[in-house]
């Protein structure tokens, strides 16, 4: 073996080394601003109004990405895999409209601000149309029926384009 391949064989196992400890870090709402933190401590207040102890977050809780095309972080928070010990039940953070959600944006004076906080089922990001690399980030929710007229099931499915302006979906 030569001292290249040697070094190049060392490069990549300190990079596999140094991506495992990053996989391996646990969740800390610290990391994120403060609007976070607070949609976060939610999941800490319900869980004690519940009788629940201390709140387990998922690594993926918080998914940061930019929506709304100004080259700001902005925050996805998804409970769903979030638990609450000392309950039997997994129904804290969701039921039959799926799991609670919040979507907050940062704003150009750098304050973050929630648009929406809601239980949904799914959603899927859409990538930025080829057209508009720089168009604002359309999000497909997946809702209980109830929000398209309906009953629990078929699901109800709404688009939205991800502005800094809050926005909530409604029963009819």
């Amino acid at each position: 073996m030569t001292f290249r391949t040697l070094m190049i064989a060392l490069a990549a196992l300190l990079m596999l080394r140094a991506l495992a400890a990053e996989e391996a870090r646990p969740f800390n709402p610290a990391d994120y601003p403060p609007e976070v933190q607070k949609a976060l401590q939610y999941a800490n207040d319900e869980c004690a109004a519940q009788g629940g102890g201390e709140v387990t977050f998922a690594p993926n809780t918080v998914q940061t990405i930019d929506l709304n095309a100004d080259g700001r972080d902005d925050y996805i928070v998804n409970f769903g895999d979030t638990r609450c010990t000392g309950l039997r039940t997994f129904a804290v953070f969701c039921g039959t409209g799926g799991c609670l959600m919040d979507i907050l944006v940062t704003l150009p004076n750098g304050k973050v601000r929630p648009i929406f906080d809601g239980y949904v089922r799914s959603y899927q990001i859409h990538p930025d149309p080829a057209e508009k690399p720089k168009a604002a980030r359309r999000i497909s929710f997946e809702l209980h029926g109830g929000y398209c007229g309906g009953h629990g099931t078929p699901s109800c499915f709404k688009e939205k384009a991800i502005t800094t302006k809050p926005f909530a979906f409604k029963m009819p």
